[in-house]
């Protein structure tokens, strides 16, 4: 069944996407790099996003806002189910997931019968996590600037059941990406069953070199599971390239999808023999929807991931990168020259995108968060783990020059006159 947005809510969704659209058409034959540093182009995209004007957000690693046409197809639609709920969620709306399957399976190029939609990175990746048998002995390789909810679900398995969790460490910023896949080159043992890495560290924002990693581990016969929720929707690739076994992101970050969705892409030969984190039954063994059994919820919030999948095409996966990419240099090669100014990644595109972490000896990184916030209403994130003591810096296509411009004005005042 079809449901009807209200006719003011239609008109600005709809002029919003259709202004998008035809911006996709106009640089239809313009290079990506050219595109980036146009400024018209991206104040465009960012009228379409609402957003809190008192507060400048550099912090959408995190997560980060809806256009206003994701927004409203979720709200219409929770209103849609909200008076006939177990008629019209379950039956009106629960199965339009396909579409949002399809759509997804579709733009990374991957069968939709290898593609869940969760809530959210975690619960994808405790999927993967979780739903492989192991034995005592058995060794996990990942590393030390892995996110920590993940480290925590390995070191539960290994206080459960005695497997054994191996964090390899490695220097920031990393000055050749082929040292990572060396890393897990000399730390795999004969005990190694599974390798687990971030395809951009939540850290430092560290682009790894994911495809030649799952490749190592297919070699070896080990088990691949990749960490997508900072580079989903944010550094371009398509599922067939990488071949891992298990990639879990969340769509609420990059995505610009509703708060409360992920993905989970399990490949087609490791489904059957997978558990799923919450039981499904027998009959389900073989279908990927066995790890969408996590009983009631609203299909409003999954449904509206059409409407970030259309809005993130019309941009373009190539544009949307080549900008953040340009937004991280201008603020990066600015910042990196106060003195005591250190950049924890590098800024290569095959190094990082969207966001980086910069340390500024002498300042702890939450004072300095704090004090950005409550003089220049700039929002910042601190990062502090494993070793790792800076602020994380995370623009989003929504962020003019000009303020990222004003972000590091307000830095340097701080940073200079302390």
């Amino acid at each position: 069944m079809r449901i009807d947005l209200n006719r003011r809510e239609f008109l600005r969704g709809a002029q919003a996407l259709a202004i998008v659209a035809a911006l996709n058409r106009a640089y239809a034959g313009v290079v990506p790099e050219d595109v980036a540093g146009d400024e018209d182009f991206w104040k465009k995209i960012r009228a379409a996003y609402l957003r809190d004007q008192k507060i400048l957000n550099f912090n959408n690693g995190g997560v980060a806002p809806a256009p206003g046409t994701v927004l409203d197809a979720q709200i219409e639609a929770l209103r849609y189910s909200n008076l006939l709920p177990t008629y019209r969620m379950w039956h009106d709306l629960e199965p339009q997931i396909e579409g949002v399957r399809k759509g997804l399976a579709r733009i990374w190029n991957a069968d939709p019968e290898c593609i869940a939609i969760t809530r959210n990175a975690s619960e994808s990746l405790e999927n993967a996590q979780f739903g492989l048998d192991l034995a005592p002995g058995d060794e996990i390789l990942t590393t030390s600037q892995d996110y920590p909810r993940m480290i925590f679900a390995w070191q539960q398995r290994a206080r459960r059941e005695k497997v054994v969790l191996k964090q390899l460490d490695f220097a920031v910023p990393v000055k050749n990406p082929g040292d990572l896949v060396r890393l897990y080159e000399q730390g795999i043992t004969p005990r190694t069953r599974v390798i687990h890495m971030s395809h951009v560290v939540f850290a430092t924002g560290q682009i790894f070199p994911i495809k030649e990693i799952c490749a190592l581990a297919r070699r070896r016969g080990i088990t691949s599971i990749v960490d997508g929720a900072h580079a989903f929707a944010h550094v371009p690739f398509q599922f067939p390239d990488v071949d891992c076994d298990f990639y879990g992101a969340s769509l609420h970050k990059w995505l610009s999808a509703p708060i409360g969705t992920g993905i989970l892409y399990v490949r087609k030969d490791r489904i059957e023999k997978h558990w799923a984190m919450m039981a499904a039954p027998e009959s389900m063994d073989k279908n990927i929807r066995k790890f969408e059994e996590i009983g009631t919820h609203p299909a409003a919030t999954h449904n509206a991931i059409l409407q970030a999948l259309e809005f993130y095409e019309q941009i373009g996966a190539e544009r949307k990168f080549a900008r953040l990419r340009r937004l991280t240099r201008r603020w990066a090669e600015r910042l990196s020259k106060l003195p005591g100014s250190r950049m924890l990644v590098g800024l290569d595109p095959n190094q990082s995108g969207a966001f980086g972490t910069i340390q500024f000896e002498g300042w702890d990184p939450g004072k300095l968060c704090d004090v950005l916030l409550a003089k220049h209403n700039i929002l910042i994130t601190p990062i502090s783990v494993a070793g790792i003591n800076g602020v994380r810096v995370s623009p989003n296509v929504f962020t003019s020059t000009d303020e990222i411009d004003r972000f590091c004005e307000a830095v340097e005042a701080t940073i200079r006159t302390s």
